[in-house]
C-alpha cells in the first residue's frame, strides 16, 4: 500500500449520541442496529471522501443515514416536545470561508441537514427558524414529509415519562441521540453538521446546542471541526465547538488535549456529552463524559472503527 501524503489525507468521524449506554443496560439488538447505523453513514460519507470529494458533501451524506434511523434523536426517530410534537434542529459549517447554515424548530422537512446545507448554500443567513425555514426549505427543493412520518412508539413512552416527572427533571437514563458528522477531505479542507430533535419533553420553543454555530457545531480550514452532543445549554455557554478550534489554532494544541480540556472545563458548569473533532490535517478525536458514545471513524487506507461502551477504543 502507498502511503498516504499530508495532501491525500482524508478522515470521517461521525457520532450518533452520547449518554447512559453501558453493556449491562443496552440490549444486544439495539446496540447492533446502531453500529449497523453507524456503519452505514460511515460507508456513505467514506464513498464520497474516496472519490475526491468535499468534506461537506460527505458531513451532510453522513447525517442523511443517521436522520433516516429511528434509532437516534434525529430526523426520524426525534423526541417530542411537551405539547408532543416534533421540532427539529440542524447546522452544517464548511470550514472553507467559513460559510455555515442552520435551521430551528422545523417540522416538516426529512433531512433537517439538507435544510441547513439549503441556508448555508442559498441564503444570506445563518439560522432560519420555524414556519420560516419550512417554506425556505420547500423554495428549494428539500424533501418535505408529513410531521408523523417522525413518529415512533418509543420516543412518545419517553414524552409520557417526562411528563410524570414534570418540567425539569430528565430521566436518569438520559441519552442525548443527536448525530453529528465531522470530516477533512483530500483538497485539505474541513467541514461539521449536527442534527437533532432537542430534548425530551422541551417547552416554550427551547433550542439547544445543535444548531449553533460554534457552540454544537463549527468548522474552520485553519483548526479543525467540531460536532457536540449532550447538554445543550452548558455546551452554548461553553460556546464548545469554537472553543476547541481556537484552542487548536492559537495555542497548537494537539486535537485530544484540546478536546478533552473544553469537555472537563464544560462538565464543570454541569454539562454532560461528547465531542468529536477532525484537526486541519486530518487528525481525529473524541472525547465524553458519559458512560458511553455512539462514535466511528474512518480514514483513508486504515480499516473503520465504530464504538459505543467507554471502554472501546
Amino acid at each position: 500500500m502507498t502511503q498516504a501524503t499530508p495532501a491525500d489525507i482524508w478522515t470521517l468521524v461521525i457520532h450518533g449520541g452520547a449518554g447512559a449506554m453501558t453493556r449491562a443496560t443496552k440490549s444486544p439488538a439495539r446496540e447492533l442496529a446502531a453500529r449497523t447505523a453507524l456503519s452505514k453513514a460511515l460507508d456513505a460519507g467514506g464513498r464520497i471522501l474516496s472519490g475526491g470529494g468535499s468534506a461537506v458533501d460527505a458531513v451532510q451524506a453522513a447525517v442523511q443515514v443517521l436522520e433516516d434511523d429511528s434509532h437516534f434523536n434525529a430526523g426520524r426517530g426525534s423526541v417530542f416536545t411537551h405539547d408532543g410534537q416534533i421540532e427539529l434542529d440542524a447546522a452544517i459549517m464548511d470550514g472553507n470561508g467559513r460559510r455555515a447554515g442552520a435551521v430551528a424548530a422545523i417540522m416538516r422537512s426529512r433531512n433537517p441537514i439538507a435544510a441547513a446545507r439549503a441556508v448555508m448554500d442559498h441564503s444570506p443567513h445563518v439560522l432560519l427558524s420555524g414556519t420560516g425555514a419550512d417554506a425556505f426549505a420547500v423554495s428549494h427543493d428539500v424533501q418535505q414529509v408529513d410531521p408523523a412520518y417522525f413518529h415512533t412508539d418509543h420516543r412518545w413512552a419517553q414524552l409520557e415519562r417526562a411528563r410524570e416527572l414534570g418540567d425539569g427533571h430528565f430521566d436518569a437514563d438520559v441519552k442525548f441521540g443527536t448525530v453529528g458528522a465531522v470530516a477533512r477531505d483530500s483538497a485539505g479542507h474541513v467541514a461539521a453538521g449536527t442534527s437533532t430533535g432537542g430534548l425530551t419533553g422541551k417547552r416554550w420553543g427551547r433550542i439547544g446546542d445543535s444548531p449553533l454555530i460554534g457552540a454544537g457545531t463549527y468548522a474552520d480550514d485553519r483548526a479543525g471541526a467540531v460536532s457536540a452532543t449532550g447538554s445543550g445549554e452548558f455546551y452554548i455557554r461553553e460556546g464548545v465547538a469554537h472553543e476547541i478550534c481556537s484552542r487548536i489554532r492559537l495555542l497548537r494544541e494537539a486535537v485530544q488535549s484540546a478536546a478533552d480540556h473544553v469537555q472537563a472545563e464544560t462538565l464543570e458548569l454541569g454539562g454532560v456529552g461528547g465531542v468529536i473533532v477532525v484537526g486541519a490535517d486530518g487528525t481525529p478525536a473524541w472525547s465524553f463524559n458519559t458512560p458511553g458514545m455512539y462514535r466511528a471513524v474512518l480514514r483513508n487506507g486504515q480499516d473503520p472503527v465504530v464504538a459505543v461502551f467507554g471502554d472501546e477504543p
